[in-house]
């Protein structure tokens, strides 16, 4: 089977070029399986996980400009010639399935060119976020652009979806859900012992880490024993209003932006509590890798991920945008280690559902569902 992988750029640390690299590394292994992995804008950097040597890379160099609108009459020169790319190299390389997992221009052409060819559209984010554009858009022309999104997205073999309660918010029948694999699962586990709140993740506004800022403010006024690391990359001048924010409160001691890591692992195995405070998530692998590491969960009840993925006897869910009762629970974990010691061994079994094999077997009979003729 030949498998082709469409996404903008894989050189970026980010959730979904993390579980490209799982499930592209996977199929790599298997006998009479090709894996290729077509980028648009790669920009010669090289990937920032790690990928099988055996997968084929391909750049079509479109390189839109990212700080506009891929509607953009900037971008929208560049459209043909990424087309006729995406074209040519599928008929090329002659796939037996194609899957689209950034949501990038290439979402909203895929389906109609070599249209024999199967074609998967991965979805890792929260549709929540269009309900009130939807139901009351500000501007005429978005009320057609989601229609024709709707239209787009019927034409889909299957779109793939992170969890169930995602399918209400898509007008086709097509769905499917399964969830991202677990990316490791150490053989050892925290021993919930350093005075250690972690966060992880991109450094964007979705992620709500000023949230997290304000929240701490109020657990140092407190508890000045314990410590918030942060890792992620992101856009300088969020990450400079972030450094301002810990600055304005007097907590660069105790706070600190640890930039991006490529040892999460065992950044997560020496601390003690994990957090995350996300206006939305679909389904956070970042939680998912706290919980194989045996960390607590204390998070926002954001929809729609984090609610699929804790439950009660794994961590903490938080009614969105409650900080005083985020404190509150943060400031009760760290005053009762048995609570973190059972609250950790439940979240590392909840862990043990998401292990590679299973969710690949997933992906696996997808495959062969689409490609049956």
């Amino acid at each position: 089977m030949k498998i082709v992988f469409i996404i903008d750029q894989v050189y970026l640390h980010g959730g979904i070029e993390r579980v490209l690299s799982i499930k592209a590394n996977y199929f790599a292994s298997l006998q009479d399986t090709e894996v290729y992995i077509i980028t648009s804008e790669q920009k010669n950097q090289k990937p920032c996980y790690e990928f099988d040597d055996k997968i084929i890379f391909e750049d079509l160099e479109i390189n839109y400009e990212r700080r506009k609108s891929y509607f953009h009459p900037t971008n929208l020169k560049k459209l043909p010639k990424h087309i006729f790319g995406v074209r040519s190299a599928i008929k090329r390389i002659q796939p037996d399935v194609i899957v689209v997992c950034s949501h990038s221009t290439d979402t909203y052409f895929m389906p109609f060119i070599n249209k024999k060819v199967p074609k998967i559209k991965e979805f890792h984010y929260s549709k929540h976020i269009e309900i009130k554009n939807r139901n009351n858009p500000k501007r005429p022309h978005k009320k057609y652009f989601f229609k024709f999104t709707d239209f787009v997205e019927k034409k889909y073999d299957q779109l793939v979806i992170l969890n169930k309660d995602e399918a209400s918010y898509y007008k086709s029948n097509n769905t499917r859900v399964i969830p991202n694999p677990l990316t490791f699962y150490p053989s050892t586990t925290s021993q919930v012992s350093n005075p250690i709140v972690i966060a992880a993740g991109r450094i964007a506004q979705v992620k709500g880490y000023d949230i997290l800022i304000d929240i701490w403010s109020s657990v140092y006024k407190k508890n000045k024993d314990w410590q918030l690391h942060i890792y992620g990359s992101g856009e300088p001048a969020y990450i400079k209003m972030l450094q301002d924010k810990i600055d304005g409160y007097g907590l660069q001691n105790v706070v600190i932006l640890k930039g991006a890591t490529d040892s999460i692992q065992s950044k997560m195995l020496d601390s003690s509590i994990f957090a995350m405070t996300s206006h939305n998530e679909c389904f956070p692998l970042v939680l998912l890798e706290a919980q194989a590491c045996g960390l607590p969960i204390v998070s926002f009840d954001c929809p729609n991920g984090p609610r699929n993925i804790i439950s009660s006897d794994s961590g903490i869910l938080i009614p969105l945008y409650d900080n005083a009762i985020f404190s509150e629970q943060l400031l009760n974990l760290m005053k009762d280690p048995d609570t973190l010691r059972r609250l950790g061994e439940h979240a590392r079994e909840n862990a043990s559902n998401f292990k590679l094999e299973s969710v690949m077997q997933l992906w696996r009979k997808l495959f062969n569902d689409v490609t049956v003729h």
